[in-house]
């Protein structure tokens, strides 16, 4: 089976595994994913991430994050940019996730970043998804 596109399988696999209650959720490792996942964790989506290695290619482990009697700490998760139409947005209109409640990834030549941290550092690039 091929991956035509390895993030929306990652969010799908996370959003899937938050709507079962799983503890964790694993797929195939690649540095764009360990970026999503570092900022998931950072922005406290999830509880961590883990890289397993192995050959022929590296899995990667999220530990899913869950708040008293298993509420759900991440209640939507969308794909914005998707490999038949790509989205952009500059410094100045980077989006707000429901009113700054949610967050934006956003891959800017500075590397994978949350678009509070974009917004800081004054650059825009192509929105990935959006978590709330």
């Amino acid at each position: 089976m091929t991956i035509n596109d390895p993030i929306a399988d990652m969010l799908t696999r996370v959003r899937n595994a938050n709507s079962a209650g799983k503890a964790t959720v694993s797929m195939p490792s690649s540095k764009k994913l360990v970026e999503i996942a570092r900022i998931m964790t950072e922005e406290g989506y999830v509880q961590g991430y883990e890289i397993i290695e192995n050959s022929p290619r590296d899995i990667l482990e999220i530990t899913m994050k869950y708040g008293e009697k298993k509420a759900k700490t991440i209640r939507g998760i969308k794909r914005i940019s998707k490999p038949g139409l790509r989205i952009y947005a500059g410094k100045d209109e980077l989006p707000r996730v429901l009113g700054g409640l949610g967050t934006a990834i956003v891959s800017t030549s500075k590397g994978v970043m949350a678009d509070r941290d974009a917004r800081k550092a004054g650059v825009g690039g192509e929105v990935i998804a959006y978590i709330w």
